[in-house]
């Protein structure tokens, strides 16, 4: 793209008839929110910058400093190393302090930032190529192996960073960096003569090209996004053809089947969700991106087939998927071992891109209810309250020897979560020609363009601590459009009023369609029941067989042991059991659950006895999930044993 032509940001933003989400400037995140966007502003931001400069990541940018050479030792048989990963961090982390800097100006961070877009100036080659590892530490070995090496993943996340750079800050100078890199893939790889038919073995390229395309105006951008899902996974196999071209046999990837990721064939026909977890959703969140930009429908059977494996037979209660460590991913049905779920944060963090673009052409509360699933359990789970550390896996039970790092050789999750909290405002809505659908609830002040004209809105609530919501419309002028409000599927029952009148409304998909002619002031209210409730797994789930977890509202919830007495394993929970609401020693924003229980002892430390144990009435004390390790170690179980 040519430098001095300017963007044709109004009307790539615009949307058209298709639900696309906020910038992250136009929402004012309060509320739940609010304070997890707060400690990343001025926290995490400038740790993850601190950290990924620690870890020598600059050096290896920066041509002007001397070349550190390989830092991280190589793995799975001397082809990758997590230093080839480099660039995604920094972009991730670009991304994080781009949304901090919106939320909180702060020149130091803003500098900071600007010193390590120009390192990436200056390294950046003539034909507009841009990867730190293969320009400094593997020179001339550019586009040899994308199956493994992560080199167009990195260049999804620097573009990504430099869109939300973009909007946070208006300067576009890594923008136009990024744009002349995506110039140089888009000119490589391709159907057309002389051009490379490869994809990412890593997606995510996919769905920073769509971003690309909206904010510039840029067609070509979206067209290469619709040639990277459409190409995948076609004959011949190009990570099979490229290994060859190594002088490598196909059959000697580490990972032995091309289902890691997702390239073992074309995704429309593909029907199971296979290999590594985070691959496999950034994937799938790619196609759901093409399908809405392109109104491509031919991709809707294999998202609802996949949509349907992951959530009916592979999805933890947290949100989390991907319960093994050896590919970080799937293994098969129903195997969702608790104590060693492996549940990478990435992944929850990837579930929710996926859930957010299957709202992409209309909302479907079976969409939005996974995104909340995943967003307020196995995602929020990764980053502890201060924001300095880090969940990489998140189990679901643990006798207190897991805990949150300060860093990690593949430090892919802090800045992942970080990016995901400190944008979350963008995930609350969906915005199309004449709609506007409420997917999240949370205390903000947004803008919108609707019907052709804007509308100031504003959401009152607790939520999560109640199912009360208020929403206040004030469009520049009475203006029809429909607003459609979700009603969670975890809400056992609902109301909904248009300024103080009640409507006998029924949801389509889950969601409250009101369509209307709205006025400034406009106000609607929508209560939801939340009440706490026990869930019970499918029998087929062996480790949670005989077990209960429990829920209220949108939280999962778990007991650890700094709130009751170990082993949690000893306590038994019936069916109908009281649960009420209480508060948390150390915890004051969170809403504990006291439940009735009964705890089981022995008498003696025997190993085996005759005797069944003794039982007395006790009370178990529950945090919710994404709050477990925050105070002092010990045990944490989310799902409890039971006895109808």
């Amino acid at each position: 793209m040519n430098e001095a032509q300017p963007f044709r940001t109004a009307d790539a933003l615009r949307p058209k008839s298709k639900f696309r989400p906020l910038a992250v400037n136009q929402v004012e995140v309060g509320g739940f929110f609010g304070p997890h966007v707060d400690v990343i502003a001025t926290t995490t931001a400038k740790l993850l910058f601190d950290r990924c400069i620690e870890a020598r990541m600059l050096e290896q940018v920066d041509p002007d400093v001397p070349n550190p050479g390989i830092v991280i030792p190589f793995d799975h048989g001397n082809t990758v190393t997590t230093q080839m990963f480099w660039d995604s961090d920094f972009g991730k982390s670009i991304e994080t302090a781009a949304y901090a800097l919106y939320r909180r100006r702060d020149g130091e961070l803003e500098a900071r930032v600007d010193a390590v877009i120009d390192a990436y100036g200056r390294l950046q080659a003539e034909d507009g190529y841009l990867n730190s590892w293969y320009l400094r530490i593997q020179p001339g070995q550019r586009w040899t192996n994308l199956r493994d090496r992560h080199e167009l993943y990195n260049a999804g996340h620097l573009i990504e960073g430099a869109i939300a750079y973009y909007h946070a800050t208006g300067k576009r100078k890594f923008l136009d960096i990024m744009c002349r890199y995506a110039d140089c893939i888009e000119r490589t790889f391709g159907l057309g003569e002389g051009r490379k038919r490869g994809y990412p073995g890593h997606p995510e390229l996919e769905l920073a090209l769509v971003k690309l395309g909206r904010v510039t105006g840029e067609q070509n951008y979206l067209d290469l996004a619709r040639y990277l899902v459409d190409e995948r996974g076609q004959a011949p196999l190009y990570f099979e053809v490229e290994a060859e071209a190594r002088g490598e046999t196909p059959d000697a990837f580490h990972f032995g089947t091309l289902e890691y990721c997702q390239a073992h064939k074309p995704v429309r026909e593909q029907r199971e969700v296979v290999g590594h977890a985070v691959r496999a959703a950034y994937l799938y969140a790619g196609m759901a991106d093409v399908a809405t930009e392109f109104s491509d429908d031919s991709l809707d059977p294999a998202l609802e087939a996949l949509w349907s494996h992951l959530t009916d037979r592979n999805l933890y209660v947290t949100g989390g998927f991907g319960p093994s460590k050896a590919n970080e991913g799937l293994t098969f049905d129903y195997d969702l071992p608790n104590q060693t779920a492996y549940a990478e944060t990435c992944a929850a963090v990837a579930l929710v891109f996926w859930s957010s673009r299957m709202l992409g052409r209309a909302p479907d509360a079976r969409f939005a209810d996974v995104m909340e699933r995943a967003l307020y359990n196995g995602a929020l789970s990764g980053i502890s309250r201060d924001g300095t550390r880090f969940f990489y896996d998140n189990p679901l039970e643990s006798y207190g020897a897991h805990h949150r790092w300060r860093w990690h050789r593949c430090p892919c999750c802090p800045p992942n979560i970080s990016r995901l909290l400190a944008s979350i405002g963008t995930y609350f809505y969906g915005v199309a020609e004449d709609e506007l659908a409420l997917h999240l609830y949370c205390e903000n002040a947004a803008e919108v363009e609707v019907a052709g004209a804007r509308v100031a809105l504003r959401q009152e609530t607790q939520y999560p601590r109640d199912g009360e919501i208020a929403v206040t419309l004030t469009p520049e002028t009475p203006v029809e459009f429909t607003l459609s409000l979700r009603v969670p599927g975890w809400a056992k029952g609902f109301a909904v009023s248009v300024n103080g009148e009640t409507l006998a409304a029924s949801p389509e998909k889950g969601y409250l369609r009101i369509r209307r002619q709205w006025s400034a002031g406009d106000a609607v209210k929508l209560d939801l029941a939340m009440e706490a409730e026990m869930l019970y797994a499918n029998p087929k789930v062996a480790p949670d067989q005989g077990r209960t977890a429990i829920l209220r509202g949108p939280l999962v919830y778990c007991v650890e042991e700094t709130d009751n007495t170990a082993p949690l394993n000893a306590y038994v929970v019936r069916d109908g059991a009281s649960i009420r609401m209480s508060d948390i020693d150390g915890l004051p924003e969170a809403v504990g659950l006291a439940i009735e229980a009964i705890a089981e002892s022995r008498p003696d430390d025997a190993l085996y006895v005759t005797t069944p144990p003794m039982r007395a009435p006790a009370t178990l004390n529950a945090i919710p999930y994404y709050l477990w390790d925050n105070r002092a170690p010990g045990e944490m179980l989310v799902w409890l044993r039971r006895e109808a």
